[in-house]
């Protein structure tokens, strides 16, 4: 996001990025197709697949090597420890969201998560919370824009990140943007988060690889799998699907691009 905000002024970078992105989302919304909780809307699935095959190459050459040599010399208890530090990183914007969703409750518990671990996990590397039945309220700008009423839109590829849609991607783009956590810390420590996160998702990666695998090099049609795998499960998380919900990869409408 450093590319956008350069060429703002520094005061006011991240509040015009937030306008941007506030405009983008409405203007989705107003152009945005009712979409079904079982329904695929991938208008732009020929670009989509491309950005797909790309990301394909980079997660063969980039991301698979690294995060098996991450996984097999970083022991797992350090792993966790790394996984822990950037959920706690996390907080502060997960607070943010949650105050912006009118979730008073999940604020106080993440802001009650953010000063113990802070206190009594050495900084957040380890999660004491979790003890103590605390779990995290995970959030984002995505399920803010959600809650505001903004719809899904189509679905998208991102590079590098993958499965997305409308929604999201913008989301996306305010996450990285306006992380209070970037926002406050000068260089160079404002980055230890962005490096915490990149090793939190190679540990997953490493953890998760040999579903990752089958679904990216074994499946007869990867593209379609990760779509159908990324919109059951964002739905899900969002609450908005139901039980004719399913999307069924033998039933799907786009398996069979040519």
């Amino acid at each position: 996001m450093t590319s956008l905000t350069r060429f703002l002024p520094r005061r006011h970078g991240r509040t015009a990025i937030l306008l941007l992105g506030l405009s983008m989302i409405a203007a989705c919304a107003a152009n945005d197709r009712t979409v079904s909780s079982a329904e695929i809307y991938d208008p732009n699935e020929t670009t989509n697949r491309k950005i797909h095959a790309l990301n394909l190459k980079i997660d063969k050459v980039v991301f698979r090597p690294v995060s098996n040599g991450y996984g097999e010399i970083v022991h797992e208890d350090a792993r966790l420890m790394v996984s822990n530090f950037a959920d706690h990183l996390s907080l502060p914007a997960d607070i943010v969201n949650n105050v912006l969703q009118g979730d008073l409750k999940g604020a106080g518990a993440n802001s009650f998560r953010l000063v113990f671990n802070t206190l009594f996990g050495f900084g957040g590397i380890v999660d004491p919370s979790e003890a103590i039945h605390m779990p995290r309220r995970e959030t984002d700008f995505g399920e803010t824009f959600h809650v505001w009423g903004a719809g899904e839109g189509a679905y998208v590829e991102l590079p590098l990140l993958g499965p997305s849609n409308t929604r999201d991607a913008v989301g996306t783009v305010l996450d990285f943007t306006l992380d209070p956590v970037s926002a406050l810390l000068p260089s160079p420590e404002k980055f230890v988060g962005t490096a915490a996160n990149v090793a939190d998702r190679m540990g997953d990666r490493y953890e998760l690889r040999t579903t990752i695998d089958s679904i990216l090099y074994e499946s007869a049609d990867s593209y379609a799998q990760a779509r159908i795998l990324y919109l059951q499960n964002r739905r899900h998380e969002l609450g908005v699907d139901s039980e004719d919900a399913y999307l069924d990869p033998y039933d799907d409408p786009y398996a069979e691009f040519e």
